[in-house]
């Protein structure tokens, strides 16, 4: 229910629009709030979130009421996770009588990791998404950003001495039947790289990380069509999106390669 007017105060947002126009998404956005991430080695990571909130504007609604997403927010501090994005756009959908409901999170999630020789640790900072649109169904993608090494194989075959290497970046979207550990992700992103990144190197980590990326070089297609293959291998997955980027180091631009797959209906209850 929209909840009761106070006669005494004008309710602009309850107040009919003569336009005929539902609006798809009216919200707030951008809030930053603390959020919990389930972690596969520590149970759960606390870390902070920036949230949008929106929902579908009935055609014959002036308004939405801002305040109630922020409501709905504080309803669920400190259990906001994947596990109830369903409930919580379930409650966005019944608190402001519309039929569709989408909320958005974005955040920083860390993983301790150690360099591959010294196994001296350092934590990495890795940028994740996840967004969720209900209707009759609930439609959750879950979104990885994983920094990696790439070697260009071009290079390596035409010079002498040496290739030129550079970070990279690959994004995973995914829809999944069954729960998918961001580690995992990773994992599998960083085993198609020429190497993974670290945030802590020793000298005897720098040279393993150089020579196995020379041993591994990778062009952009090489990397989205082999992340590609293990998550087509994947029973759990259901559709992905798969882009990487290398920031070229002998070259003014970056190179890209996008490679998509899967069913993109919702398949999730509320």
């Amino acid at each position: 229910m929209r909840g009761k007017i106070d006669m005494t105060i004008a309710d602009i947002q309850e107040q009919f629009d003569p336009r005929g126009l539902t609006i798809d998404n009216v919200g707030v956005k951008d809030i930053s709030y603390p959020i919990n991430v389930l972690d596969r080695s520590n149970g759960v990571q606390h870390t902070v979130g920036r949230i949008n909130m929106f929902v579908e504007l009935p055609e014959h609604f002036k308004g939405t009421h801002m305040s109630r997403f922020v409501e709905i927010l504080n309803e669920y501090h400190g259990n906001i996770s994947v596990k109830n994005f369903g409930e919580i756009c379930k409650t966005m959908k019944d608190r402001l009588s519309a039929r569709k409901a989408h909320l958005e999170v974005s955040f920083p999630y860390f993983i301790k990791k150690e360099a591959p020789v010294s196994k001296v640790p350092g934590l990495m900072e890795y940028f994740c998404r996840i967004e969720g649109m209900a209707n009759e169904k609930l439609d959750l993608v879950v979104e990885v950003h994983v920094p990696i090494l790439t070697l260009c194989p071009c290079s390596k075959e035409i010079s002498e001495r040496g290739a030129h290497n550079q970070r990279g970046e690959v994004t995973v979207r995914f829809r999944f039947k069954k729960f998918k550990w961001i580690e995992d992700i990773i994992e599998l992103v960083e085993s198609c790289a020429s190497s993974g990144v670290y945030s802590v190197l020793k000298r005897e980590d720098e040279k393993f990380v150089t020579e196995h990326a020379y041993d591994n070089p990778v062009f952009v297609e090489d990397l989205v069509r082999e992340v590609a293959i293990k998550l087509i291998d994947d029973p759990d997955i259901s559709w992905f999106r798969v882009n990487a980027e290398s920031f070229e180091s002998i070259h003014n631009h970056s190179a890209y390669a996008s490679l998509e797959r899967g069913d993109k209906k919702p398949h999730l209850t509320l």
